[in-house]
């Protein structure tokens, strides 16, 4: 290979690497990340080893919802990551009685209908007040969940973004995976 050709082989691949550099760091950082689900506590909304793509903007232009699938910092270890669902909002109050899971605010009561609960084993009756700033989060998978009924509330600072896309496993790919409306 002459000098000039290999000389413009590199050029051309370091152009390249800086340009894909400047795109895919970007959105890497401040747009979308990988997440792989590690645990049962989510099952069967989703299994240990699927591998999804988290939003990060969505939550800086709009508050989560209750339903909303997130990936979070643990609270006792920020090094750790964690997927639940949000259960009660700011200024809510959660109930768990009998089993069954409501929520209190604004001088209203709602009894949360969870088709995506499949063990649920809840725990004993309790009554937990959500501060501003935080958020109730329960696995999908109750007996086998470590989640606010146990650490406590999710601060808001703690979020990193919503599951976006389920790519693997490829049967189960999926647009907002998990997602709930009430």
């Amino acid at each position: 290979m002459p000098q000039e050709q290999r000389d413009s082989f590199f050029t051309e691949l370091l152009k390249f690497v800086v340009v894909a550099a400047v795109i895919v760091l970007p959105v890497r950082l401040f747009v979308a990340q990988p997440f792989i689900v590690s645990g049962e506590s989510m099952s069967p909304t989703f299994e240990n080893g699927e591998y999804l793509i988290v939003d990060e903007i969505t939550y800086r232009l709009s508050p989560p919802k209750r339903g909303d699938v997130v990936i979070f910092r643990y609270p006792r270890d920020p090094k750790e990551f964690f997927i639940k669902r949000i259960i009660g909002l700011p200024g809510e109050t959660v109930v768990i009685q009998n089993g069954e899971v409501s929520v209190k605010g604004a001088g209203t009561a709602t009894v949360l209908t969870e088709p995506y609960v499949k063990n649920l084993g809840n725990g004993r009756d309790a009554e937990y007040v959500v501060d501003q700033d935080s958020y109730f989060v329960m696995g999908d998978n109750r007996p086998e969940s470590s989640d606010s009924r146990i650490w406590g509330l999710m601060p808001r600072q703690n979020l990193i973004g919503r599951a976006l896309i389920r790519l693997l496993p490829v049967t189960q790919a999926s647009l907002f995976p998990g997602s709930a409306a009430y």
